[in-house]
């Protein structure tokens, strides 16, 4: 496999935060703000949902079955591959409540193929999930991520750059741009990020990770145009969040530019990780999608349900 030309962004450079809010790339908020609207608030909040026990449906080659786990977690099968994307099964998120349960349990998965981890954020790449999963064969992730993958069960371990791609049998999957950032921790900015592209049996499925709307998604869609993209919607508010996160009405936007036949929605109603109500990205986004003409290409998924494309 040719290595790329190197297109990682650039990492920002270190110097001592001054305030709390320099924490987040964003500079979302101060420590009151943040306790109230995002630990206060969903320790306050009932949680909801329940999880499943899924009947998987038997497939036929060209047909794709996605079942969304809740955030921003996903099982995709196609009749010989199951791929798992950003899996995070936990109730809490150090002090961050999960406020709606995830959609099944991990002794209910199939046997995992591959697992796609989109960035190290604790919410995306979980690791007392990943340990708990029946020993996956190989995890793909963005550059400087693999070592937070060692030791977690992995037969293999496989970084990607921007628009690299690696495949084995008849599947492919190729590592995306997007507008977000990768730290763990406060100062490791040599972690990559992205959104997947997995092709298989005919058909292109895109998860877009964490990502804020930006150019990119055009450059996505000539080169590559999935049928299904998995957008985020939530996380939007305040208009600061958006620096990093994409709103309803830009997850919209970013579904054109993919020339995509499906939007599923996804990272909202599990965790309070912003200041708008919970319920609000899923109204919005069908209101937009209305407006637009669209509604019949948006699938709402509902947790631990899958859904054949």
């Amino acid at each position: 496999m040719t290595k790329p030309v190197n297109h990682r962004p650039a990492p920002p450079r270190r110097r001592i935060p001054k305030s709390f809010k320099e924490l987040t790339p964003a500079n979302h908020f101060n420590p009151r703000t943040f306790f109230q609207e995002l630990v206060i608030k969903a320790l306050l909040t009932r949680r909801t949902g329940q999880h499943r026990r899924p009947v998987f449906p038997r497939l036929q080659p060209g047909e794709v079955a996605v079942t969304w786990i809740g955030h921003a977690s996903f099982l995709i099968q196609f009749t010989d591959l199951n791929v798992l994307v950003d899996p995070n099964f936990a109730n809490w998120l150090f002090l961050l409540k999960r406020i709606k349960r995830s959609g099944l349990r991990i002794e209910d998965l199939p046997p995992i193929d591959l697992v796609l981890l989109t960035h190290a954020h604790f919410d995306h790449f979980h690791k007392p999930t990943l340990r708990r999963l029946p020993h996956p064969k190989i995890g793909v992730m963005p550059w400087g991520v693999g070592d937070l993958a060692h030791n977690l069960g992995f037969a293999r371990v496989i970084e990607l750059d921007w628009w690299e791609s690696f495949s084995q049998r008849d599947w492919r999957v190729t590592l995306t741009p997007g507008k977000h950032w990768g730290a763990r921790t406060l100062h490791d900015h040599h972690r990559g990020y992205g959104g997947f592209v997995l092709e298989h049996q005919g058909r292109r499925i895109y998860h877009a990770g964490d990502s804020a709307y930006f150019e990119g998604f055009k450059e996505i869609g000539a080169k590559l145009q999935p049928d299904v993209a998995l957008l985020p919607i939530g996380a939007c508010h305040p208009e600061s969040f958006r620096h990093v996160h994409m709103g309803p009405d830009e997850a919209v936007t970013a579904f054109k530019d993919l020339q995509a036949r499906w939007l599923v929605p996804m990272h909202y109603g599990s965790f309070k990780l912003s200041f708008e109500e919970v319920d609000e990205p899923p109204r919005w986004l069908q209101e937009i999608a209305a407006r637009d003409g669209i509604l019949n290409c948006v699938r709402f998924l509902e947790e631990g349900m899958p859904v054949v494309f």
